[in-house]
């Protein structure tokens, strides 16, 4: 990472940052919720114009809202562990959808709160090791981990069984059927399951210091049921929708974001009836872009909000993501940041908020300046994916330059996103300098790996 800084000052793509704020203090409550495949135009406060998301658009008018944030990757594992590590896909263990553990060195978010006094906990969706793992949450900072450990058995909204720590826990009435991962008898649907383990754990913890990573599924498709039954959109009430005049996936899917949303007014009231929300920050974003996996069609309703790209893209709408971050008289009510960040930058500033500091080598900053409108805020040197399906793609912003690469020697593609946030115009031809310094930035973003080696790829996406 030194030497990938060095040279971007060197060949004057960026300045040297400016310093970061002072921590709060008294140690804040910290909730972070992620939602499963959303995109970026999914919400009303995005500009959304068909599904209802009243809780999560108050939570923006409440707080400040994010018009460049970005996923760690464009599919969940990656995403994840960026999330939880602090690095990026050049340099974290896990870089694509694989079963692979965090190790025992992998330091995440969790550790290093708990350390700082923190009771822990995550509910919902981990897929970052499994059963007697490296990687199991318990050992890696949860004291508390209510879910699905394994990212494929998150498809199935109504399991037999989920984990309670190191337990599986069976779920009565929810009987499978003979195609694996679709049940035929429906009782308990898992993210209202997360939504009870939530509170409770707020409930239980509300003297505080607490962090709370709520990763639910919606609205994640089941896709084996998608392959036994055309919809893959699994939600046990369709909220209003099931009279509009739309496929029946379209009604599902925007039914799953609406009962998401009513989760976290749920979350959102219960801090309050609880008097702890003014000492509570609570973040909420998606781990990469829109499906198509449910039998939807991402265009239906623009999920991508005007990006190009979706879930397995590394053009924008495969990456940047909504962020609202609600934090009462801390954060101004109904304020916008066009600051760019990501989720590697959630590790530091969580270290930040809890008055400790992050382990060496991470690859984020701290964002607390900027939700507390403070004028002191580091910006980032260049922002950095790759991505291992079909062959490997590697996307890097430096400034307001997107370059991405498929493959290890394929073209640069180059877009300016101050003029063209849809990627539509790869000027490439006209910036033959900036393609040259961007050859240099990917490959010098990421550490070699043996398990995720750069391999050519597939034509890109059109």
């Amino acid at each position: 990472m030194v030497r990938l800084v060095a040279l971007l000052c060197a060949v004057g793509l960026v300045t040297s940052p400016a310093g970061a704020a002072d921590p709060p203090a008294k140690k804040p409550n910290i909730v972070f919720i992620l939602a499963d495949d959303l995109g970026y135009g999914d919400l009303g406060c995005y500009g959304q114009e068909k599904i209802r998301t009243p809780k999560l658009d108050r939570m923006a008018s409440e707080g400040m809202r994010f018009t460049q944030c970005y996923a760690g990757s464009t599919v969940c594992a990656p995403s994840r562990c960026s999330l939880m590590t602090g690095l990026t896909t050049g340099h974290c263990t896990i870089r694509g959808n694989a079963t692979v553990a965090l190790r025992p060195e992998d330091k995440t978010v969790a550790e290093i709160l708990k350390d700082a006094g923190y009771a822990t906990a995550l509910v919902g969706k981990w897929g970052l090791g499994g059963p007697n793992s490296t990687g199991q949450p318990n050992k890696k900072g949860f004291d508390f981990f209510y879910g699905y450990l394994d990212q494929v058995h998150a498809h199935n909204y109504f399991p037999d069984f989920l984990w309670r720590n190191h337990e599986k826990v069976k779920l009565e009435g929810n009987v499978q059927s003979s195609v694996k991962g679709v049940a035929e008898k429906r009782a308990l649907y898992a993210p209202d399951l997360f939504e009870k383990e939530s509170l409770d754990f707020v409930e239980q913890h509300k003297d505080g210091p607490f962090f709370l990573y709520l990763a639910t599924t919606i609205p994640h498709a089941n896709n084996e049921r998608k392959k036994a039954e055309g919809n893959g959109n699994e939600v046990p009430d369709l909220h209003g929708y099931g009279d509009r005049d739309w496929p029946e996936p379209e009604k599902s899917k925007a039914a799953m974001i609406t009962h998401l949303d009513a989760q976290v007014g749920k979350i959102l009231s219960k801090l309050r009836d609880l008097r702890i929300d003014e000492n509570t920050i609570v973040f909420f974003t998606s781990d990469n872009g829109p499906h198509k996996e449910g039998g939807n069609d991402p265009r239906f309703f623009d999920s991508s909000g005007g990006l190009r790209g979706i879930k397995r893209d590394l053009y924008e709408g495969g990456i940047r993501e909504p962020m609202i971050v609600r934090w009462p008289k801390q954060i101004q009510a109904g304020s916008v940041s066009d600051l760019p960040w990501a989720f590697w930058d959630f590790l530091p500033t969580c270290a930040d908020l809890a008055g400790v500091q992050p382990p060496d080598g991470s690859d984020g900053i701290s964002v607390v300046p900027t939700l507390l409108g403070k004028g002191d805020q580091k910006v980032h040197e260049y922002l950095y994916w790759e991505f291992h399906e079909g062959g490997s793609k590697q996307a890097g912003r430096v400034g307001d330059w997107k370059a991405l690469r498929f493959g290890p020697h394929g073209p640069i593609e180059l877009y300016d996103l101050r003029a063209d946030v849809g990627e539509q115009q790869n000027v490439a031809g006209s910036h033959s300098d900036v393609v040259a310094k961007a050859e240099k930035f990917l490959d010098a973003a990421r550490t070699p790996s043996d398990r995720w080696p750069l391999k050519a790829a597939a034509k890109p996406n059109r």
